[in-house]
């Protein structure tokens, strides 16, 4: 029996049409997997399952994933992070789980070398603005929600201007944000972005693509892919949903306890300093 397998438009094309049918065809494929995403165990004989291919500078790796949970794919890394994903899979697991992919059709550039937790917006300082992230649990209408709280370590300006302002969140609702003015009211999915968890871990913040570009680009992208709770994974590949609130610097902070972090959010909402996007989970 052929495995069910969904193989994208995007991952045909990386891998070829030839190893595509292979993989169709169950030559390639494997029976059993943990997915990519939640971790859980996956049978791509019983279930709808997705072909991702994580792409390097260099390297390329084929794994597998519940259709349920993100969808076939390509996802871009730099070769640091890939090689830390593949040592992050079960080193017990089934082989096929994760293999090296065939060589794509097409010459990969260079990935952009990002710093450390770096957003593309610049600080005043003309350095790259530096965002704290944390990822906790909101409770609203009675439902645990995944979200991820965004608060830069200074004053962003807007790219080109050598004011002293803080633009980071008109930057923010330009790019479709909201404000929050009650955290207890889910906020609306902005348009292009998404939330990248892959390996069971927190890789990235995605926007639209810029310029003439065709992929989603880091807007945030991890040094090294930050672990997150069972909970929070199970929520978000369950809801496949993820809210992101953002807030100028100092309007968080550092809270140790997720009632606190939510404290933190309605002072912030209160004030007018807090805006919000629902993103979907993976998108790219």
């Amino acid at each position: 029996m052929s495995p069910m397998l969904d193989v994208s438009d995007a991952v045909r094309a990386e891998i070829g049409e030839a190893e595509a049918e292979r993989l169709l065809a169950g030559e390639n494929a494997p029976g059993s997997y943990d997915c990519t995403s939640c971790r859980a165990p996956g049978d791509t004989h019983k279930e709808r399952t997705s072909t991702v291919l994580f792409v390097g500078e260099e390297t390329a790796v084929l794994a597998f994933a519940h259709a349920n949970c993100i969808p076939s794919q390509v996802v871009s890394l730099s070769e640091e992070q890939l090689k830390g994903a593949v040592r992050n899979l079960a080193p017990d697991g089934p082989p096929q789980q994760a293999q090296p992919a065939p060589a794509p059709q097409t010459p990969r550039p260079p990935a952009q070398a990002t710093s450390p937790e770096a957003s593309s917006l610049p600080r005043t300082d003309q350095r790259q603005a530096v965002l704290g992230v944390t990822c906790g649990q909101v409770l609203i209408d009675e439902n645990l929600h995944p979200a991820i709280v965004v608060e830069p370590t200074g004053p962003i300006a807007r790219p080109g201007s050598d004011g002293p302002g803080d633009d980071f969140l008109p930057l923010l609702i330009e790019q479709g944000f909201l404000p929050v003015t009650e955290v207890a009211q889910p906020p609306a999915q902005v348009p292009g972005w998404s939330v990248l968890l892959a390996m069971g871990q927190l890789h990235a913040i995605l926007m639209p693509p810029t310029g003439t570009g065709t992929q989603p680009v880091a807007w945030w992208q991890a040094h090294q892919p930050l672990a997150v709770t069972e909970g929070w994974r199970t929520a978000a590949t369950k809801g496949h949903k993820v809210l992101v609130y953002a807030a100028p610097a100092g309007s968080i902070g550092q809270q140790p306890r997720e009632d606190l972090l939510r404290e933190a959010l309605e002072k912030a909402a209160a004030g007018g300093v807090l805006v919000a996007a629902a993103m979907p989970l993976a998108g790219t």
